[in-house]
């Protein structure tokens, strides 16, 4: 692999990320838990989910493994064929669904967001129709980040999302103060989120075109490498859908919590997908057109696949384990830095920590069941993390359920807590995914000895560091009240600690693997 692939993915989602957050932060600000922001977030999920089904995770278990492979036998030709094919029926199939989600919208509403009505539902329409054109940008925008990562050009493709967030917040900033009411500032907003799902795509077609001068776009369904796309494009396709399907799950009963639900538990899944993105996906990503250039006979491949996963593994852990303490223990420091402003109060910032502690239950499975999976698309095999994740989908759905309303009354808690009840029941679910894949993957390809004492002593140096953050913060809080200012004076020290007790020249040999 060329070093530094893991890094340069991490690079590239970090600047999107951080221009992510400062989004996130500046549509709180003006929005805050409303209905309006209810309606926003609930409206992107919808053509969202056209994204997700047809864009990078799909392609990347069914296109990138075909491609990759066709690249290290240096048939080019080839290649070009492939791409340019895949290019055409993509762009066939999202054609058809953007027009039919924009006619039938508002059925889509209705399935997705029972629990909203009069203005707000209505709001929610308009947003979606104009959503639906942006996400069918972002699926071909997809394609090309398929064609970049096999290159293994992979920054370009994971930091030109930077656009699409800098539409939306100069959307934010030049509407806010001209918008008579937050439904007209959404809708403008939508429309520049429309302008930056263009500007991600044509960012990256001139890189694409030179890395591929064999490209020749047309429905040449016949070849051998684009039937072998399509066939791991279904169960890819259903393993990926069923994961959104629990999304929209959980999405429709936080339509039936309190409003604001919606547009908290949006919030929180933004930082918590931070971690999942630069160290879950970097790494994953990185390691999948690695993994797909394996070859020799079964022994040696197995071999090369357990060296891979060992180091993904243990890199994952390494910076997902604190991850997960801070969002559990500090994470009202980490809300309240990023959106308490303006409209977001205080009382905000403590219900949005309550959801992202829910989400750090099950950070480190869904990171490093990623990686798992990515080993399996390596292997050809599609329909072993399809089933795990239909498994796991029906876990959450029942469980979430089970939190988000009996256990919330049982308890006597307000009804709005229901939806940290989502975030963890999804935690739960995702850990049984987890250890059904490693067991799975065990079988085929031997162990993977990612080392109890190593986990363990991660572990123990999140807690204590988070131990000591707790006293630098009861210390500083009669002093120093500004949210920002305060994260800045607890959360550094917080990762000090945690690097100094897991002993930096120690563990860097253990996550080299060696």
């Amino acid at each position: 692999m060329k070093r530094g692939g893991a890094s340069l993915v991490a690079a590239g989602i970090f600047l999107s990320r951080i221009a992510g957050l400062v989004r996130e932060s500046v549509f709180a600000a003006y929005f805050g838990n409303s209905a309006a922001a209810d309606a926003f977030k609930a409206a992107f999920r919808i053509p969202n989910f056209l994204q997700n089904m047809f864009g990078e995770g799909v392609l990347s278990a069914s296109f990138i493994p075909v491609y990759a492979s066709l690249e290290a036998q240096e048939k080019r030709e080839e290649a070009g064929d492939v791409a340019g094919a895949i290019f055409a029926i993509l762009a066939l199939i999202t054609s058809a669904i953007v027009l039919i989600g924009v006619l039938a919208t508002p059925f889509f509403i209705d399935l997705v967001a029972p629990g909203f009505h009069g203005e707000t539902r209505l709001l929610t329409i308009s947003l979606v129709r104009i959503f639906f054109p942006g996400a069918g940008l972002l699926v071909m925008a997809a394609w090309c980040l398929g064609i970049l990562n096999s290159h293994r050009r992979f920054f370009l493709s994971y930091s030109v999302p930077v656009l699409w967030n800098i539409a939306m917040i100069a959307g934010l900033f030049w509407f806010g103060p001209r918008s008579e009411t937050e439904n007209r500032l959404a809708i403008a907003v939508a429309w520049a989120s429309v302008i930056g799902c263009a500007a991600q795509l044509f960012a990256q077609i001139p890189a694409v075109l030179r890395l591929v001068p064999n490209l020749r776009v047309r429905l040449a369904t016949r070849l051998e490498g684009v039937q072998t796309v399509i066939r791991n494009f279904g169960p890819v396709f259903v393993s990926r859908g069923v994961v959104q399907v629990s999304a929209y799950i959980d999405q429709i009963m936080a339509t039936y919590l309190p409003t604001g639900a919606v547009a908290a538990l949006a919030y929180a899944q933004t930082i918590a997908y931070l971690p999942v993105s630069l160290f879950g996906m970097a790494v994953s990503a990185s390691e999948l057109p690695e993994m797909s250039r394996a070859t020799g006979d079964l022994e040696e491949v197995a071999a090369y696949l357990r060296r891979r996963l060992v180091v993904g593994l243990r890199r994952i852990a390494f910076f997902v384990i604190p991850s997960a303490v801070a969002f559990i223990a500090l994470g009202d420091i980490i809300v309240a830095a990023i959106y308490q402003h303006r409209r977001f109060t205080h009382d905000d910032s403590i219900y949005t920590w309550g959801i992202l502690a829910g989400s750090g239950v099950g950070l480190l499975a869904t990171t490093q069941g990623r990686l798992f999976s990515s080993a399996f698309y390596a292997l050809k095999d599609t329909r072993t993390p399809l089933r795990f994740a239909v498994l796991r989908v029906t876990l959450t759905t029942l469980l979430g359920y089970l939190a988000a309303f009996p256990f919330i009354r049982l308890l006597g808690l307000d009804p709005k807590w229901g939806a940290a009840g989502l975030t963890a029941s999804a935690g739960v679910s995702g850990w049984i995914e987890f250890l059904l894949l490693r067991r799975s993957l065990g079988r085929r390809i031997g162990s993977d000895p990612i080392g109890a004492m190593f986990l363990m002593r991660l572990w123990a140096s999140a807690i204590a560091a988070a131990a000591i953050t707790w006293a630098i913060r009861i210390a500083l809080a009669p002093h120093l009240r500004e949210p920002k200012l305060f994260a800045v004076a607890t959360l550094i020290p917080y990762g000090i600690v945690y690097l100094t007790l897991t002993g930096p020249r120690q563990w860097k040999a253990r996550l080299r693997g060696r």
